[in-house]
């Protein structure tokens, strides 16, 4: 089965509609969801919407950090992202907002966990940026893949059965095989506000039956996004940022 699997949507449409139909194109047949559907972009009212439409046939979400501070105050954010949320709140209705409240912190299928930050302590969102902190993840758990989001920069980490730790930064449309006898976190790249220097929409493409991981970009209307923030009274640097893919 071919699972397409998004993260850090960030309420930014021209990217989610241009990774949900490059997905579409490659053959998926399931949706995974890895959380921060609002935040930062300006469409949050329609991204709850279609994530909401999306599980009702079946894809599978998870809560992210922005997602739980529509109605957590007390979640730790920079002042940029907070304004973005406190403009959220005052978007969503209170449906949108329940139901966002009511998205797991995890989901598991077989040996595969999905998680927005990682795996030690879901809730905390700690960010995986190096081996070590990969290591933290997978210790946590029993899952032989761990899939996350979270850090907005792809990235895959190996440990080998002696507790090896390998890292390194994927190439997009190249699969990589998450080869048995090792345990593997996947760090998937953001939809909405790639910060890896790459201005295109990132997603990853999972194969089960080869047990392949493919990191995809998609292009999209970056000024319609932006433009988008902008006519909404956003910071601007949210908009800004979109064009540098940081």
């Amino acid at each position: 089965m071919l699972i397409a699997i998004f993260s850090d949507i960030h309420a930014n449409r021209p990217a989610f509609e241009a990774c949900l139909a490059a997905a579409r194109a490659r053959g998926a047949e399931r949706i995974v969801l890895l959380g921060d559907y609002v935040g930062y972009g300006a469409d949050p009212e329609w991204t709850v919407d279609t994530v909401f439409d999306l599980v009702a046939r079946g894809a599978s979400a998870i809560l992210g950090n922005h997602d739980r501070a529509v109605r957590n105050n007390s979640e730790t954010m920079n002042d940029d992202a907070r304004a973005a949320i406190v403009w959220t709140r005052g978007r969503l209705t209170a449906a949108q907002q329940d139901f966002l409240e009511r998205l797991p912190l995890t989901h598991v299928e077989g040996d595969v966990l999905y998680v927005h930050a990682e795996a030690s302590d879901p809730a905390a969102w700690h960010y995986v940026r190096s081996a070590d902190d990969a290591a933290r993840s997978l210790a946590a758990s029993d899952a032989r893949v761990t899939f996350c989001g979270h850090v907005h920069r792809p990235a895959l980490y190996s440990m080998s059965g002696t507790g090896k730790m390998t890292a390194f930064v994927p190439t997009a449309d190249i699969p990589v095989q998450l080869l048995g006898g090792r345990r593997w976190l996947v760090v998937l790249g953001s939809v909405g506000q790639p910060r890896d220097g790459i201005a295109a929409a990132s997603f990853g493409m999972f194969d089960t039956e080869r047990q392949e991981i493919t990191f995809c970009r998609a292009p999209y209307d970056v000024d319609a996004a932006a433009s988008r923030i902008r006519e909404n009274g956003l910071p601007g640097w949210l908009a800004d940022r979109l064009y540098l893919g940081k």
